[in-house]
């Protein structure tokens, strides 16, 4: 669909609305709104046929007689538990639209010849949700007429509540109308302070950003400066109306100077009354309407509360109306990709399995890998014409039936309707996770990210749009955790898993606290003459139920929740006094350098230089003595302020390694960028160094280019004296590996040094 057609339905749509809430609005009372919201959605839908089923009941009907209409089937429709219904010898595929309340219901249209779009169907449940509100209306309304005919009220109360009707259809015509909420929120207060004879009210709603907090958005009667004052205030200061709110209840204060809940100020203003009512949204309490009196002392009687009840639903009504509107702007596509947003695409899911004609759908839920670094390197403009590139290589893996969305962020989704299982999606999967992989130009720039996929099955009747999605996620976070740029089809054991995830992180949360880490050193050695030279710290976590749990275990959840801060600033000082303490037992011309680890989160904290100074001074450890190691990826990732701070550790004297090297790409131009003194050679490298020429070849050459750099090199893995002695020969100046020593306590580790 073209965004102008998308503009064109959403025009249509809003202007369809408008009308069928000015004729429901408009009639005197409950039947005869009814009778006008079905005459009024048969002819905005072009439908053969509408059904209002109220309590269980057929409430109304069009394009049918009354007792034509079986009233369980229509219930069973009205409930969405029907796509079709069967009246005689006709067959109507249906679309519904659930009306709650006082007395909750349906509205159902069907057509003979061809079923309902998406588009029909989010227009026909904004209309159930103004003909619940006005319904609601209407009842207040009536009830007030019954109390006053029962109780034989005195002709100033009847007059009171014509003037509480009139006033009413008057707020609801200006909503039809649809004037600006600030005017119609202005309105329903000036009105409400009028007929209930008082000097002032307000309306006060919660913040979005911050809903500990309230402003005031219409007054009548408040001065200019206590409307001022009135602006991001505490719910817990606002007095009755702060009340209101935090317990959604109706606050009435006859006698406010001797009441409890008294405001100072308020009193000093002498005023005399007040009574607030909750104001909601969709259920949940968004604010608080209220009205007081400076001239007399009020007895808020049943009557009052009830007409400032109604008032404050018709705020709720206008509010909801306004939200409805903007909903309807944006509920179709996404702004930025064009795609169908997180509610389209969760009512086509459910569409799609209730209408299967093969068995089900499936679900793909897509997760941008490295988008996070990209955004911060290359700045939000150039993330946002990534992410419109990337929506578009995900149509084009696509069929045309199928519906793609954009959840939000770098979070992507995917619909197959009608497909017999999961061994269909795959193939759509593995089209978008190597789509993913070729480059994108971003303005001449080459630039490179992945995706995980997650692929969910959903059965008709078994799963809903909801459950479909979150084994979707459950999928795509299982991709994430095997390594990231792949796919991942849902098993059910992947809820146990995620549980696991769960506990596991809470338990290294705990871990921090009650400083279950351990710290084990491997020695770094001069491979021409065997000596120690250094040590390598690796931190271990002894958990007091599993035992010794290796770092692989447990460090992507540290970077994950950023646990990894703690852990690695305590790796770092109790690293640096040891190596302190047994630097001070050696001769002081061959001093011990110990290596540190670094991740990418750690780096990321303004304050890290800071804290490797605090670390050195602390433990008293020359600077020089201090290694900082990073892994090669971390540097081709890198942001600007990662090389600052880079610099600013290695103007303290820490000398800079990077770790894994020859893992990674693209990272030689970096060589002369960085500040670095060492180049650590993978052991996938040195594994093959002995046994395959072309192995030792390009080890070799590693060693050639740190010493043409004037870098120090370093060979992990070493594990028989055959590699010890091709990496010795070839001019690796140091090394490390089990051929040494395993990674040792720090006891054992002081017996090697120093002997037992």
């Amino acid at each position: 669909m073209s965004p102008d057609t998308a503009d064109s339905i959403t025009v249509l749509a809003t202007e369809q609305l408008t009308e069928f809430l000015a004729v429901v609005a408009d009639r005197p009372d409950e039947a005869a709104a009814q009778r006008a919201a079905v005459e009024c959605a048969v002819r905005a839908l072009g439908a053969d046929l509408a059904v209002l089923v109220i309590d269980g009941n057929v409430a109304a009907v069009v394009g049918l007689a009354a007792d034509a209409v079986p009233a369980y089937a229509a219930g069973e429709a009205a409930a969405g538990r029907r796509g079709t219904l069967v009246i005689g010898a006709d067959t109507y595929a249906i679309a519904h639209a659930p009306i709650g309340g006082v007395s909750p219901g349906g509205l159902v249209l069907g057509r003979r010849a061809t079923g309902f779009t998406i588009e029909e169907i989010c227009l026909l449940r904004g209309m159930a949700q103004v003909l619940e509100l006005s319904l609601h209306t209407l009842q207040l309304v009536e009830a007030e007429r019954r109390q006053a005919a029962e109780n034989g009220r005195l002709i100033d109360s009847l007059q009171r509540r014509q003037r509480l009707f009139e006033e009413l259809s008057t707020v609801q015509r200006a909503i039809a109308r649809r004037e600006p909420l600030p005017r119609l929120l202005e309105m329903i207060t000036e009105a409400a302070a009028e007929l209930m004879d008082v000097e002032m009210a307000g309306l006060t709603v919660l913040d979005g950003d911050d809903p500990s907090h309230t402003s005031l958005v219409a007054s009548h009667g408040i001065p200019d400066d206590a409307v001022v004052r009135m602006q991001q205030v505490p719910v817990a200061a606002l007095g009755a109306a702060g009340l209101a709110i935090m317990g959604d209840e109706l606050i009435a204060v006859d006698d406010y100077a001797s009441s409890p809940i008294a405001v100072p100020e308020v009193v000093r203003a002498k005023l005399k009354s007040i009574m607030a009512v909750p104001v909601h949204e969709n259920g949940v309490v968004i604010g608080a309407l209220f009205v007081g009196s400076y001239a007399r002392v009020r007895e808020w009687d049943k009557p009052a509360r009830e007409i400032l009840q109604a008032f404050a639903e018709h705020v709720s009504l206008a509010i909801t109306d306004a939200r409805t509107l903007r909903e309807m702007n944006h509920a179709f596509h996404d702004a930025l990709t064009g795609m169908a947003s997180r509610a389209l695409f969760m009512t086509r899911t459910e569409n799609a399995l209730v209408t299967s004609r093969t068995g089900g759908a499936a679900a793909l839920l897509i997760d941008l890998d490295r988008f996070k670094v990209i955004n911060d390197a290359l700045g939000p403009n150039a993330g946002d014409r990534l992410l419109a590139a990337v929506a578009d290589r995900i149509r084009e893996c696509l069929r045309t039936d199928d519906t793609a969305a954009r959840l939000g962020g770098d979070e992507f989704a995917v619909l197959l309707p009608d497909v017999a299982g999961v061994e269909t999606a795959v193939p759509v999967a593995r089209r978008i996770v190597a789509a993913m992989r070729e480059p994108f130009d971003l303005d001449g720039r080459e630039t490179f990210v992945t995706c995980s996929v997650g692929v969910a099955y959903g059965v008709t009747g078994e799963q809903d749009a909801q459950e479909l999605l979150v084994r979707a996620d459950l999928a795509m976070f299982e991709a994430k955790k095997q390594g990231k740029d792949q796919l991942t089809v849902f098993d059910p054991v992947m809820r146990e898993s995620f549980q696991k995830h769960l506990e596991m992180e809470a338990d290294l949360r705990r871990a921090v606290l009650r400083h279950e880490f351990q710290l084990r050193f491997q020695p770094i050695v001069r491979l021409r003459t065997g000596e120690i030279s250094g040590l390598e710290a690796l931190v271990r976590w002894q958990h007091p139920e599993r035992g010794m749990i290796p770092p692989l275990d447990f460090i992507p959840l540290a970077e994950e929740t950023g646990m990894i801060v703690p852990i690695g600033e305590w790796v770092l000082r109790e690293a640096c006094r040891q190596a302190a303490g047994w630097n001070a037992r050696r001769p002081a011309d061959t001093p011990l350098t110990v290596s540190v680890n670094l991740s990418a989160v750690q780096l990321d904290r303004a304050d890290l230089p800071d804290v490797v100074s605090s670390a050195l001074e602390e433990s008293g450890l020359p600077a020089h003595c201090l290694v900082i190691e990073l892994t090669e990826s971390l540097i081709v990732d890198h942001r600007p302020e990662t090389l600052r701070r880079l610099h600013a550790m290695k103007a303290l004297g820490v000398r800079l390694a990077i770790d894994d090297f020859g893992t990674g790409y693209s990272s030689l131009a970096y060589l002369r960028r960085f500040p670095v003194d060492i180049i650590k050679i993978d052991k996938s490298f040195v594994d093959d160094v002995g046994d395959e020429p072309a192995a030792a070849a390009l080890t070799h050459g590693i060693i050639q280019l740190g010493q043409a750099l004037q870098l120090s090199t370093i060979a992990e893995g070493i594990e028989d004296a055959g590699q010890l002695s091709e990496l010795a020969g070839g001019n690796c100046e140091l090394g490390q590996g089990y051929y040494f020593a395993e990674p040792l306590t720090t006891e054992a580790m002081q017996d090697l040094l120093f002997g037992k």
